[in-house]
């Protein structure tokens, strides 16, 4: 049991009372939005684009939370700094947003009239864990592979809704975990172009030009963003494209962000090796510019939690 509290529609809570009706319209229906953002050294990341990006969402899933954007960012504030003390001093966070509608029309019997109201939950959790298990992959590179599962087509589903529904997502991870167990599962779109990836967004570095798929069935990630503005900054070309199977086998760089873990550089694309496994130059480059931007190395980071977890092993 922790010391960890969560916001929870209104009033702070210990992390394991923090619980959703089995009746929630998240639940039921899958329209729970959410983000998931990230401090450096205690200070959050990008945290009002993901709010913003969290807004739109609600705004096309027909919610309104009950809070103003500037009202959940101090929510989410007050939650980070009521849960800092309950780890060591360098340790950074993830921090939370699930937004629901609430309890789902079908089941209002089972509810008092003052629970008929959207589902806020504002949580925060140690980075430690996740980023000492990527430690090897920010020297080592990633392994990014196909799945035969595809990205939603935009028709069917706008993919600028980040929502909890991602039943996709997760088929591809198990059909990764079969065929290249530990590889970036990422996805073609309907027409056969590079899309995304389960946890992030793709680059390609084709003969100085930096490529990204464009945004047209791909959730466009905040981190995707800070890359191409670090491009812009930077003098390095760039360009949102249709991108083919056949742009990526040529690359002479490929690297995936995410908020989490900034820039991951792969070794691999489908089986096939990417230079000499190393980051490549425009990875370097970029990889120190985000670093600059968000005041912290993520690499250097993810190394010391690895190097802690390792010392508490017994």
């Amino acid at each position: 049991m922790t010391n960890r509290v969560v916001y929870f529609n209104g009033r702070l809570v210990p992390e394991w009372e923090a619980r959703v009706s089995i009746y929630d319209s998240g639940l039921i229906m899958g329209d729970m939005a959410f983000e998931v953002s990230r401090t450096c050294g205690h200070r959050p990341y990008k945290l009002e684009e993901h709010l913003r990006r969290l807004y739109e969402t609600l705004a096309r899933l027909e919610i309104d939370p009950g809070l103003s954007l500037p009202e959940l960012l101090d929510v989410t504030l007050d939650t980070l700094r009521q849960n800092l003390p309950t780890e060591a001093e360098d340790v950074d966070w993830n921090v939370i947003h699930n937004v629901s509608r609430g309890p789902q029309a079908s089941f209002r019997g089972a509810f008092a009239a003052d629970e008929l109201r959207p589902t806020v939950i504002v949580s925060c959790y140690p980075l430690v864990e996740k980023l000492a298990a990527m430690a090897p992959a920010f020297t080592q590179g990633v392994d990014v592979a196909i799945s035969r599962q595809r990205a939603l087509p935009a028709a069917l589903l706008p993919a600028s809704l980040k929502t909890r529904s991602r039943l996709h997502y997760q088929l591809a991870n198990l059909e990764m975990q079969r065929r290249y167990p530990g590889a970036f599962a990422l996805l073609l779109d309907p027409d056969g172009y590079l899309a995304e990836g389960t946890s992030g967004n793709v680059f390609l570095v084709c003969g100085g030009e930096l490529c990204t798929p464009s945004k047209r069935n791909i959730l466009p990630g905040i981190t995707r963003e800070v890359v191409l503005e670090l491009a812009r900054t930077l003098g390095i070309p760039s360009c949102e494209c249709d991108l083919s199977l056949d742009d990526a086998r040529l690359a002479d760089e490929l690297f995936v962000t995410s908020t989490s873990i900034g820039i991951l550089h792969a070794r691999s694309f489908d089986g096939l090796p990417i230079g000499d496994g190393r980051p490549g130059p425009l990875t370097q480059r970029l990889r120190a510019a985000l670093y600059q931007d968000a005041g912290l190395d993520f690499a250097a980071q993810a190394a010391s939690y690895a190097a802690r977890l390792r010392r508490a092993t017994p």
